[in-house]
């Protein structure tokens, strides 16, 4: 029988696979991202884009409690994506 610290771990296991298949369609779009601000000259960071972002996806997820893990949790995201952006430029 499982206990609950088991039972809490594979559901983390289950969502991490499927974080790193999201994460890896994300980076595919950045990359897309970068491509396109390539050949248009275009700087890597857009502050006003990525404070929308932030502040879009801080509603979508309608929880007080979590709010500041997110958008911890988000710029990270929004980090990776820039820093891959710039390898690819």
């Amino acid at each position: 029988m499982k206990n609950k610290l088991d039972e809490a771990r594979e559901i983390i296991n289950a969502v991490d696979a499927e974080m790193i298949e999201l994460f890896k369609k994300r980076m595919a779009a950045s990359k897309m991202v970068a491509e396109y601000k390539k050949d248009v000259n275009m700087p890597i960071l857009d502050e006003a884009r990525e404070k929308l972002l932030i502040e879009k996806n801080i509603k979508l997820l309608n929880s007080k409690e979590l709010e500041k893990y997110y958008k911890t949790f988000f710029e990270g995201v929004l980090n990776a994506s820039k820093d891959y952006q710039k390898d690819l430029i």
